[in-house]
């Protein structure tokens, strides 16, 4: 059992168990900085949660929105609460949680924190496949489950083709570049090919929205992060270890391979899940743990948490923006998380070029 160490950026306190030729197990850990940073986003998120429940065309106090919520509010406010406003709020916050620490995963997995599940291919899969029932006219049904089948499609091919005598993390990203283009021109066929009527609609989704979300999403999404989240905890570990490089991180025991393709399907995962529900929204993968980590100042295992309480937030915020910017018109939350989203990305593209090196 070794102790603990004092980082440059927070106090952190680590326990690790574990011997010779085994990865080191965390036991414990206190970073001060991650737990303020937790606090200051749980504490956002319930104001946003109170505003995003009880402010709209019909205005509720959050007195009358908790005595709601405690089952003690009038029917006018139960439905409107409990059937409009609530499950839309939630799914915001799931999809939230769910596309920042699939982007955590692949960031720290790449060490390249420009990296996203966007740009491997995920989003572009489930994406053909909404585009192919929106505009071919299947049942809309089957555009859930499908979206999610393309997403696991897509990645399952772009693993195919990186795979040579193990995966790289490098070749995971380039052919996922490449998969993630070749699909978006079939995109862009199938609209050309559509009636007016339908590409509109599949151009929404490809958008981004949580409107007209219900309780089927939330538990979908609800009982999906309980598998995943835990699961992504667990491989914390081997993610730290896969981060010194595939050497150390065998020298040390870690199961290379198996954690990497392990991460690799969660998320995977989390990705499809989201994009199955809400349609693929722009840059919260990628901008959610970038800012978790320049906000709690650490990578790898220790920002998967934060970038769960950031991403939530940020998917929350934006939809309650979207709804109020131009009210009494609606528009889709992709819009805002990609007008929040892409200067930020120019602007780290411009540190990186004037470091020379990513950010």
């Amino acid at each position: 059992m070794t102790a603990a160490a004092h980082r440059r950026r927070g106090r952190r306190v680590t326990l690790r168990a574990g011997g010779h030729g085994r990865a080191p197990e965390l036991s414990a850990r206190l970073d001060l900085r991650v737990l303020a940073v937790l606090a200051g986003a749980s504490a956002g998120l319930l104001a946003a949660f109170v505003v995003g429940v009880g402010h709209g065309d019909f205005p509720i106090p959050p007195a009358e929105v908790l005595a709601t919520l405690v089952g003690q509010g009038t029917a006018e406010h139960e439905f409107i609460v409990l059937e409009l406003r609530l499950p839309r709020v939630l799914v915001a916050i799931l999809v939230g949680a769910a596309f920042a620490l699939s982007g955590a995963i692949f960031q720290s997995l790449a060490q390249n924190p420009l990296v996203a599940p966007d740009i491997i291919g995920v989003n572009a899969g489930a994406a053909l496949v909404a585009v192919s029932v929106i505009v071919l006219g299947f049942p809309l049904g089957l555009l859930a489950p499908g979206a999610f089948l393309g997403a696991l499609g897509a990645a399952v091919l772009v693993y195919a083709l990186s795979y040579r005598r193990g995966l790289s993390t490098y070749r995971l990203v380039l052919v996922g570049i490449a998969v993630n283009a070749a699909i978006g021109a079939g995109i862009s066929y199938l609209l050309t090919r559509g009636e007016i009527n339908d590409v509109q609609r599949a151009t929404v989704w490809l958008i981004g929205s949580v409107y007209a979300s219900d309780w089927g999403d939330v538990r979908l999404l609800g009982l999906a992060l309980l598998a995943l989240v835990p699961a992504a905890v667990a491989l914390g570990r081997h993610l730290e270890a896969l981060q010194l490089g595939d050497d150390v991180a065998r020298a040390i025991g870690a199961p290379v391979e198996r954690a990497r393709l392990a991460l690799v399907v969660v998320g995977v995962a989390l990705a499809a899940l989201a994009v199955a529900v809400a349609g693929p929204i722009g840059f919260v993968a990628f901008i959610a743990p970038h800012i978790a980590r320049r906000l709690a100042g650490t990578s790898g295992a220790g920002a998967l948490p934060t970038s769960i309480a950031i991403g939530a937030l940020l998917v929350l915020a934006a939809d309650i923006i979207a709804q109020r910017a131009l009210a009494p018109t609606a528009l889709p939350v992709g819009i805002v998380t990609t007008l929040l989203g892409a200067p930020y990305f120019l602007y780290l593209l411009q540190r990186a070029n004037r470091l020379g090196r990513a950010v």
